[in-house]
Order: C-alpha cells, then sequence, then structure tokens
C-alpha cells in the first residue's frame, strides 16, 4: 500500500506562517512530527502531496494502491484500525472532516466515494496555537509509541526525579546531571545524544530530542517540546520548538510555537497574557487580520529562518513570518511580514544576499549545506507575499 499524506488548502493557510516552508504533515508538536507518527504507526514510507513550490523537496509518489491520509491528522490505535478497513473507492470521515481515502488518483472531489463515519474524537491541528495547546496529548501519545516495550539507557544518579522514574526515557548518547526532573504531570523523553545540563529544573510532559540541549539552570514546564539539533535555556512554558533553533540564553518563552533555524538572542521575552486577561488575537493570513483565539494565554509564533536580537520584547500573540531578522528596543508590531528587517521603529525588506549569506553560515554550523532547493523555496514564498 502506498501511503501520501495530503494537505487541505484551507488548513495549510491557516497555519501560515509554518507551513510556508513545509507541508502540515511536517509540523512537530508532541516529539515527532505528524509524518513521522504515521510512518511509525503504519510501519510504512510517506510522501507528500503538497504545495507545487514545496513539491521538490517533499516528493509525491503514486501507485493503483494509494492511502490518501489528511496530513493534519494524528494517528491512534482505533483510528489506525478504521483506515486499515478502507476499501478502494472509501472515504473515512469524522463529522465533516475527512480523515482519509483510497483510489488510485488524487481527487479534487470526494463525493463519489462511499462515505464511512468513524466514532471517535481524532487529535488534528487547524490553527498555530493547536500546536502547542494540543501538545500535551500528543506527547504523552508519542510517548508511548516510542518507547512502548523498550528499556531506557541509564539515569545519572546526580538527578533527582519526582515522580515515576519509569516515565523518564533516555535514547542512546543522552544524558542529565544533577537536575530535577517532575513527571507527575506527564512523560520527560531524552533523545539521541541530547543534554539536560546541571541545575535545570523540569516538569513533564516535556521532550528533547536528538542532539539537543537545555543549557544550565533552564527552567521548563509542560507540556514543551524541543526539536532536534537545538539549544535552549532560561524559561520555557507549553511551547514547542521545531528543531534547529536556539533560545540559548535566559528570557521567557511561553504558549510559543517557532519553527526552524531560529535564533532567540539573549534575553529575548515574549508576553504571553494580556494585561486586562482578555482572549488573544492572532494574525490569520488569509483573513489578512487578527482574530480571536479563544485563548487567554498565547505568545509567539514565528516562522523558519526568522532571528530575534539582545533583549528583544514580543506582545502578546505576536506573528512573525518566515526570514525575519527583528531587533531594537520597544515592542516590534504583533504581526511581522515575512522577510522584514527592523524593529519597533520600523521595517524595511531583508534582502537576499543577506539572508542567503546568514543561512548558509547557520546550516554550516549544523554541518548542512544550505542548496538552491532551499533558496527556491524561499524565492517562492516571496512571490506570496
Amino acid at each position: 500500500m502506498n501511503v501520501v499524506l495530503f494537505d487541505n488548502e484551507q488548513t495549510w493557510n491557516n497555519l501560515l506562517p509554518l507551513t510556508f516552508t513545509r507541508p502540515i504533515s511536517e509540523i512537530r508538536i508532541g516529539i515527532l512530527t505528524i509524518a513521522q507518527k504515521w510512518e511509525k504507526a503504519l510501519g510504512l514510507s510517506i510522501s507528500y502531496h503538497c504545495k507545487e513550490y514545496l513539491s521538490e523537496k517533499y516528493k509525491l509518489n503514486l501507485s493503483q494502491n494509494n492511502l490518501f491520509i489528511n496530513a493534519s491528522v494524528c494517528p491512534d490505535a482505533k483510528l489506525l484500525a478504521a483506515i486499515q478497513g478502507l476499501q478502494n473507492n472509501e472515504a473515512l470521515y469524522s463529522g465533516q472532516l475527512l480523515i482519509a481515502y483510497k483510489h488510485n488518483e488524487i481527487l479534487q472531489s470526494y463525493e463519489s466515494l462511499s462515505k464511512k463515519e468513524l466514532d471517535a474524537e481524532v487529535l488534528s491541528i487547524s490553527t498555530p496555537s493547536d500546536i502547542f495547546t494540543k501538545n500535551d496529548i500528543a506527547l504523552k501519545a508519542d510517548f508511548h509509541l516510542i518507547t512502548n516495550q523498550r528499556q531506557s539507557e541509564k539515569l545519572d544518579a546526580s538527578v533527582t526525579v519526582i515522580g515515576d522514574r519509569n516515565l523518564v526515557f533516555l535514547e542512546k548518547g543522552a544524558k542529565a546531571t544533577a537536575c530535577v526532573l517532575n513527571t507527575q504531570s506527564g512523560p520527560i523523553y531524552l533523545g539521541e545524544d541530547s543534554e539536560i545540563m546541571e541545575g535545570s529544573v523540569v516538569r513533564g510532559p516535556f521532550a528533547l530530542c536528538e542532539h539537543s540541549a537545555l543549557k544550565m539552570s533552564a527552567k521548563i514546564y509542560g507540556a514543551t517540546t524541543i526539536g532536534p539539533h537545538s539549544k535552549v535555556g532560561g524559561e520555557v512554558n507549553n511551547s514547542v520548538i521545531f528543531g534547529y533553533s536556539n533560545k540559548a540564553h535566559d528570557g521567557f518563552l511561553g504558549n510559543s510555537v517557532i519553527g526552524e533555524w531560529c535564533n532567540l538572542g539573549a534575553d529575548t521575552n515574549n508576553s504571553n497574557l494580556k494585561n486586562n486577561y482578555a482572549n488573544v488575537k492572532l494574525y490569520n493570513y488569509p483573513l489578512k487580520k487578527a482574530i480571536d483565539t479563544g485563548l487567554q494565554f498565547c505568545g509567539l509564533i514565528m516562522g523558519d529562518y526568522s532571528k530575534s536580537g539582545i533583549n528583544t520584547m514580543f506582545n502578546t500573540g505576536t506573528v512573525v513570518g518566515v526570514g525575519c531578522n527583528i531587533f531594537g528596543g520597544g515592542f516590534p508590531p504583533t504581526y511581522i511580514p515575512s522577510f522584514s528587517w527592523g524593529g519597533s521603529e520600523g521595517f524595511e525588506r531583508y534582502q537576499n544576499e543577506k539572508l542567503f549569506e546568514t543561512n548558509t553560515k547557520v546550516f554550516e554550523r549544523r554541518g548542512l549545506h544550505f542548496n538552491d532547493q532551499e533558496k527556491n523555496i524561499l524565492l517562492a514564498i516571496q512571490k506570496l507575499n
């Protein structure tokens, strides 16, 4: 069976700026990306049906026996059973949400398919704030998926565990020293070659993915995920960092989502609660205006390749696009378009030459190459903005 994760146009647009640079299924929620969840759950490789400008990097493979799965939906046992029971020309729904269908080709309309209803709730994302509000559920599910019937590496004797020690899992090469890990609210997962440095205090659920580090005396509240190849210090609460990004110094990050290849300068802080305790509004790209999230706590949404200078302050419900460089005193606007250079005193266009030069250096620090494929994606995004 050939598995394709397909992007719904409306959902992809609502998840901007995080989806400018990726299909929906490459979003990290919990420990894994949605694509990784499906690959582990099904034991099969997947491909993508996504925006044309992303398709060179995220390729589509088709056969005569295709299972198309909504890329915004996360797997669970009941959903897996229902999907695996689908026959050709059948579609699985949960209310109005199309979850999956089997067909020999990609369809634009699903009216011809026989409809089956899933009698269960599904975990799915449709807005950027869903990523941190639902991270608790996703992280606990991923922890069980990854660690089930596996043995953790040994935890150093200098670590204090509050709660169940069996809910701390270390992959090969992971280490934690002289820190406090609290599993009473959820599990704590340390990916391969990750490190929690001395003096750190962590409340689960929490995931530190491969080759990432918590700097000394970091304070982490769940549910928080730090993706691979990232360094994080200071205070973090209920946030998701996709990977290859740094918040290496003191400063607060709360109820936020940070993309890849981002850097938050020393003492960067975000507000996650309005002074009047009103619901937070967040910029919506399709509507071109800020809309009510229904949330009292909502912080910073930052697209890939964006960076903030030292002492940057982000107001409640700030959205930063792709490829921004933000610096200076005062609060910048709560919506910063992609490829902006500046701060509260105004912005100019971040020139491609400078952006590409910086990205080349950042990739080299991780032993990677900022290639034409990455450049072409950024150039395509510029045409959309």
